[in-house]
């Protein structure tokens, strides 16, 4: 994924820990962190070497900015939560909010992780988990305009995730998923490695990995062999699943359980992982 251009940092040797909100401001410029005159940080806030905070940002208690990560504008941080290295957040982003339940109404519980080289666009919102729960957002991450990570969901490393696309409660997102715009996902469903949710797709049951989704309600449609080529697969596993595709998802004269029951989980390991994921399916 292509990092998008940052402020020029300066660099400190140690985190800055902020004692207050005027003390934090003159200890992080001290310490060549980068904050705007009108940013309000909280005292309990931990701003890494390198971090630059723009104009209107509000980083609340509890909250860890990883070193040279850059708060463009009016960003809105919530704890406890932890955001890793080299992230940009655009501005009216909302990250480490509570909850959106009624059980969780004094946003006391849960905490938001979210890995190194996450790119955050314009209005996204990022709950933290429930009562001793985490949300989880892996690393080389793009959150595009108006998309909303639920509270307990768990996003791995190498996702895309378009404009307005909507992940429910518990939801999980594994490596290397690209959705399409507008699409939705269901809480407590699980969207396999390597696939593609196509724009608008509605899954509320779980996504096979290494295919391609489309539709209200999401159905499979085909191998995502162009995620694959992108991914590196090699060519003879790609050609193993799509044999393995085919048998599963084209092939009549059997049921779907007994075709996936007949496939060799020891002759590739990308079949292995596919075989597995539609035996434990939900939906």
């Amino acid at each position: 994924m292509t990092r998008e251009p940052t402020l020029e940092p300066s660099w400190a040797s140690t985190p800055v820990v902020a004692e207050g909100p005027s003390q934090a401001q003159a200890e992080a410029r001290a310490r060549g962190v980068r904050v705007h005159p009108t940013a309000v940080l909280d005292p309990r806030a931990t701003l890494e070497p390198g971090v630059a905070i723009g104009p209107y940002c509000v980083i609340g208690p509890d909250v860890t900015v990883g070193r040279d990560t850059l708060l463009l504008a009016h960003v809105a941080l919530s704890g406890p939560a932890r955001l890793g290295r080299r992230c940009v957040l655009h501005p009216f982003s909302v990250v480490g909010g509570p909850a959106q339940m009624r059980s969780d109404a004094d946003g006391s519980a849960g905490s938001l992780v979210v890995g190194d080289d996450v790119v955050v666009r314009e209005h996204v919102t990022i709950h933290r988990g429930t009562a001793g729960r985490e949300t989880r957002v892996g690393s080389r991450v793009l959150l595009m305009v108006g998309s909303h990570i639920g509270h307990d969901v768990c996003v791995g490393d190498d996702v895309v995730i378009a404009n307005s696309v909507q992940l429910a409660g518990h939801a999980v997102v594994e490596d290397f998923v690209t959705f399409g715009g507008l699409a939705g996902v269901a809480q407590r469903v699980r969207v396999g490695e390597s696939s593609f949710v196509a724009a608008g797709a509605m899954c509320e049951a779980d996504v096979p990995p290494f295919v391609i989704v489309q539709g209200d309600r999401a159905r499979v449609r085909a191998l995502n062999k162009i995620g694959l080529a992108r991914r590196g697969v090699a060519p003879d596993s790609v050609r193993a699943l799509e044999r393995a595709f085919r048998d599963v998802f084209v092939r009549r004269g059997t049921t779907r359980l007994a075709a996936v029951g007949s496939l060799e989980p020891a002759g590739d390991v990308f079949v292995a992982r596919f075989r597995a994921a539609l035996l434990r399916a939900r939906g």
